[in-house]
């Protein structure tokens, strides 16, 4: 596929009917910990003993206890004996709390979004390693030198609520519309990694930063104010707090399962067609983890066919294996949501060192 370069991202466009191969989500949220399902059988977790520490984004783990990471961690206790403990948090906050604690290394396992995953292992956090399986996912889903692989895959997004909005949006230029004020919020870009998400997909869109920084500006009419948790928006958009949020695919298609007034949607600039990338879950060993065998067996355990075949049945989002094609309805309908939306390849290596300066461009046109 050629290459068509749209300053700054370098990206590459590619159509979502044809192919799932982009890996892409997420969500920020205050610091949770908790601890996974204990185990009720067999293995060893070996002499550094039965626990392993995940430091991971917000989106995989069920609210009621029913997501992708809760079914994973019960049957790796079950088939290892090594009990799983975990925080969450978005992105960025993940990312800094490993960096802070690089001469005492606390997680043995970091799950971020793209580019944070790009940033833990620029700041030399992570540990190389090719786990089992990572020569299934596609190339721009896994570290060239092997400190991170793709886990899951997953798209960005926007949600509506359908019961409020019979004619809904259909462009970024749409959500300007006066009737929106205080009805529009999105999470914080540089702490939730789907806010990062808007800034990477406004950049794309509009043609480069300044004229997605001059839009940005114009929507603040509209917006609520940051939050640092996408997440919790799909909540304000299902009771009508709220009419639009943005989001990402397999979280919200999740959560669209008992929040039924929310509807994902991908905004197309004026005259366009609807586009999106691939935002997937990256995970990593942490370097110098204290239970580093544990970190790789759990990471391995992500990757066996079993539990790829559940990303969509269970968790709402994709495979990172490219050999594993689910066909359960969960699959089959995420697959209609992409239908026809364009996605595009952001160069990720080329926007990690630049987004602090994205990040203050945003905050100097919003005023945030």
């Amino acid at each position: 596929m050629p290459r068509r370069t749209l300053n700054p991202l370098n990206s590459r466009t590619t159509r979502a009917s044809r192919s799932f191969r982009t890996p892409l989500t997420a969500v920020a949220g205050s610091l949770v910990l908790t601890a996974a399902l204990a185990g009720c059988g067999g293995g060893t977790g070996g002499e550094e003993g039965q626990t392993v520490m995940v430091y991971s984004a917000d989106g995989l783990k069920g609210v009621q206890g029913d997501g992708w990471y809760d079914k994973v961690f019960a049957d790796f206790e079950k088939d290892t004996g090594i009990k799983v403990t975990y925080v969450e948090g978005g992105s960025g906050k993940m990312v800094d709390r490993v960096v802070s604690e690089k001469d005492d290394p606390r997680a043995d396992l970091l799950v971020a979004l793209p580019p944070y995953i790009q940033h833990a292992e620029r700041k030399g956090v992570l540990a190389s390693y090719d786990p089992k399986g990572s020569e299934r996912v596609h190339g721009s889903g896994k570290s060239a030198d092997n400190r991170w692989t793709s886990v899951v895959n997953n798209y960005f997004g926007f949600i509506y609520n359908k019961k409020e909005l019979t004619d809904p949006p259909a462009t970024w230029e749409d959500l300007l519309d006066p009737e929106y004020k205080g009805k529009i919020q999105y999470s914080t870009p540089g702490v939730a990694g789907d806010g990062t998400g808007l800034l990477i997909k406004a950049i794309q869109d509009f043609g480069g930063e300044k004229p997605a920084m001059d839009y940005l500006r114009k929507l603040e009419e509209n917006n609520l104010g940051p939050t640092p948790s996408t997440f919790k928006l799909a909540a304000k958009v299902d009771k009508g707090d709220i009419l639009i949020a943005n989001g990402d695919v397999q979280t919200n298609f999740d959560q669209s399962k008992s929040l039924s007034n929310i509807a994902i949607w991908f905004p197309a600039k004026e005259g366009g067609k609807p586009t999106t990338f691939a935002m997937y879950y990256g995970a990593g060993l942490v370097d110098g983890a204290p239970h580093s065998a544990n970190g790789r067996k759990l990471l391995d355990y992500m990757l066996t066919e079993k539990a790829q075949r559940q990303v969509s049945g269970i968790g709402g989002g994709f495979p990172a294996r490219t050999d594993v094609k689910p066909t359960d309805e969960n699959a089959i309908e995420l697959a209609g949501l992409l239908d026809g939306v364009a996605l595009f390849e952001p160069d990720w290596e080329s926007i990690e060192p630049r987004l602090d300066n994205y990040i203050a461009s945003w905050k100097t046109a919003t005023g945030n």
